[in-house]
This record gives C-alpha cells, structure tokens and sequence, in this order.
C-alpha cells in the first residue's frame, strides 16, 4: 500500500511549473498526479481528461469553479493552491495530503467505531460549512474524496464536479456523482443546494459505520431507484449515530439539518482543548497504517513505491555475500568476520523500510534506523530499487 506509484509511459513529467514525481489516483475528470513546486512544496495536481478539455462549455464553467473552489479555506479541506484552466490540457493543484482515502481504509479494515464515525462526521461537517461558505456546492461526497490523516480528514474535489455537466461526459450516460451518495434531488435533475451535501454526508458516515454504504450495493441504476423510492437500511448503524445520519437522509431537502447544526451536534466527539491528533480519533489499525506507511515525501525523493520487506540472512553475520539484485555480484570489501556489525545489529527478522535512495545525509539516517544498505547497483537510482544487509560503518 503506498500514497502513490511511479510514473508510467504517457505520464507527464512536468505541468505548469510543478514536476511530475508520482501518481495518486484516476477519476472521471481526470488523473492526478503527486508534483513538486520548484520551491519543494508538494502538491496534487489533477490533470483534465483530453476529451473534456475539448468542450468549450466545460472549459468556460472550470473555470468558475476553480475561482469559487480558491475561496474555500476549511481546516478540513485540501485547498486548490494554483490552476490553469486555460491550459493544454487543463488542471488545477491542491494541497497534498500524504493519507489513505476513507474508502480504502474501510476496505482494508472494516466498520469503525462510534466514536470515530462522530468525530469523522464532525469534521466533515466542518469543511462542509467552508465549501458552502464560499458559495460552493461539492455535488460528489463520497468515501474516495474523503482523504484521512492524523490531525482530521481533508475533503477534497469540492465544486469542480459541476463543471461536466452538459458535456459529452454526462450526454453518453455517464452521470456527475456516485450512485448510492447522490441525493433524490440531483437524481431527479432538480436544484442542487447545500442540503444534497448534506444527503452524501449521512450517506458517508453510514458506510465508515457499517462498511456498506445505507442503500447497499448493486448495478448504478439500481442503488439511483432505492435512493429515490425506498428508505435507507440503518440497521448496521450504532444507536448513538442512527437519528442524526437517518435526519440528513431525508428524501425532502427542507427535511435534513443544516450543516451549523451538525457541526454543533457532531462536535462533543473530540474533547475541547485537545488536538485532532492527540484525541485517537482514528481507529488504531488505520493509524498504524497511516503511521507507518504514508509519510509526506521530502523535497529529494523520487515518485516511487514504498513498501515493506522481510530482511533476508543474517545481519552482520560473516561470510561472503551477494547483493539481492537481480545478477548481482558479491561487493568488494564484504568479507567480515562476526560481530563486524556490532552490538546494535538488528536479529534477521526485523522488518526494514524500502524507500527510493535519497540525500546522503538522509540516506545515512536511514541507514543508522534500518540497518540496511540500498543496493549500490542502484543507489544513483533508476530500475528497481532493492536492499542488501549493511557492513559496519567505517
């Protein structure tokens, strides 16, 4: 599991003035892309789909919504930072946030608890309230836009889904939103306020409470029908959570609370005067993942992969050894006797950290933690990146 992957053939490398190092993700609109301010500031970058830059109707209503969405300035929100809407292809860049996304986290383990669901719900509303206090209205609150860190969840791609309205995206059958998180009234093609938000938001803590989203699964067409004509299914959801998320799943609009309201009921989970950090919100198995594997990667590394492995043979044992690259050779100079690793050698089945090869200083640090050595086949990068066990340091 990693924040984001290498790059692949067709990949951009450079948009804007920000360079392309990795890629986080593909949506409807587009792909985005991790990118490096010349400063060093990470950022998102979305990139627009071909076909959609080639509508004019969508390029002149991109452009409004990126204006509305720069106004948006929630501690629970990922913030647009730059933009070219007039660009070739288009594309905007938001706050990076280096987290696993809400969906994911409750595939890879399950429901979370009460506690965490009205701290999470809190949040959002929270962001909510920024999004529609810039007179921005998001239209696809779904678990995939939610991104989780440790300080609170940032809600991202707020408003820009409206610009593919009326576009060929939307003509061939392809609708703007998420069946099972869009509410009655945009299914129906009324007018869509805050209160649809609102709708998507229950239908968000319903899915973080249970691991199913309220209206269950099934074809698009289907979960539209049960949105509009049937109630949702609650029973999965704990009683201290099943009003409020029922009150926001009202089929009327005038029927669900205001966002103020929520943020006010939602808000006792997290104690006064405790940071969102320090307060557990998070379930401890996403914390842990979040802990170890998504980290905000420092101006130097490159987008690659990280990932755990088992460290193999004996750390600091003797004999002669072969580098763990692919037709590698032993190394000169890696002939030693026991105990030349000294007394802090890791025992063999302690678990090192494969990262891309970094600035020496860094790179010495991680050495120091890790008791690994990056391959020197590889150390200048480029190819796959391996580890071998490290000598004594001389």
């Amino acid at each position: 599991m990693s924040a984001y992957t290498p790059l692949e053939a067709g990949d951009p490398r450079r948009v804007g003035r920000y360079r392309i190092v990795g890629r986080l993700g593909r949506g409807g609109m587009g792909r985005v892309f991790l990118g490096r301010s010349p400063g060093g500031r990470a950022v998102a970058v979305k990139v627009v789909h071909a076909e959609l830059a080639e509508d004019a109707g969508f390029r002149r209503r991109f452009v409004q919504e990126v204006d509305a969405a720069r106004r948006v300035t929630g501690a629970f929100t990922a913030a647009v930072v730059d933009a070219d809407p007039g660009g070739d292809p288009p594309w905007l860049a938001t706050e990076y946030v280096p987290g696993m996304s809400l969906d994911a986290a409750v595939a890879a383990h399950g429901a979370w608890p009460e506690r965490s669901v009205l701290a999470l719900g809190a949040a959002l509303a929270e962001a909510l309230g920024a999004v529609h206090g810039a007179g921005v209205v998001h239209r696809d609150l779904k678990p995939s836009n939610v991104l989780l860190a440790p300080d609170g969840p940032r809600l991202i791609d707020f408003g820009i889904s409206l610009a593919a309205e009326g576009t060929r995206l939307t003509v061939t059958g392809a609708s703007v939103g998420t069946p099972g998180f869009m509410s009655p009234e945009q299914l129906r093609g009324r007018t869509v306020g805050p209160a649809s938000d609102v709708f998507a938001l229950g239908a968000v803590l319903a899915h973080a409470a249970t691991g199913d989203g309220p209206f269950g699964r099934g074809s698009a067409h289907g979960l539209n029908y049960r949105v509009v004509h049937e109630e949702p299914d609650l029973s999965g959801v704990p009683s201290g959570l099943a009003d409020v998320v029922a009150r926001c799943l009202a089929k009327d609009p005038d029927d669900r609370p205001a966002v103020p309201d929520l943020v006010a009921e939602l808000g006792g989970a997290v104690p006064d005067g405790v940071p969102r950090a320090e307060s557990g919100w998070l379930p401890e198995p996403v914390t842990a993942v979040l802990t170890r594997e998504y980290t905000a990667p420092s101006p130097g590394v490159r987008g690659v992969r990280r990932r755990f492995v088992r460290a193999r043979g004996p750390i600091g044992g003797g004999g002669r050894r072969r580098d763990r690259c692919r037709g590698g050779r032993p190394r000169p100079g890696d002939r030693r006797g026991p105990g030349r690793a000294g007394a802090d050698a890791r025992p063999a089945e302690a678990v090192a950290a494969v990262v891309a090869p970094d600035r020496a200083g860094r790179a010495a640090r991680r050495r120091g933690r890790a008791g690994l050595l990056p391959c020197r086949r590889h150390r200048a990068g480029g190819g796959r990146r391996h580890r071998r066990p490290a000598v004594a340091t001389r």
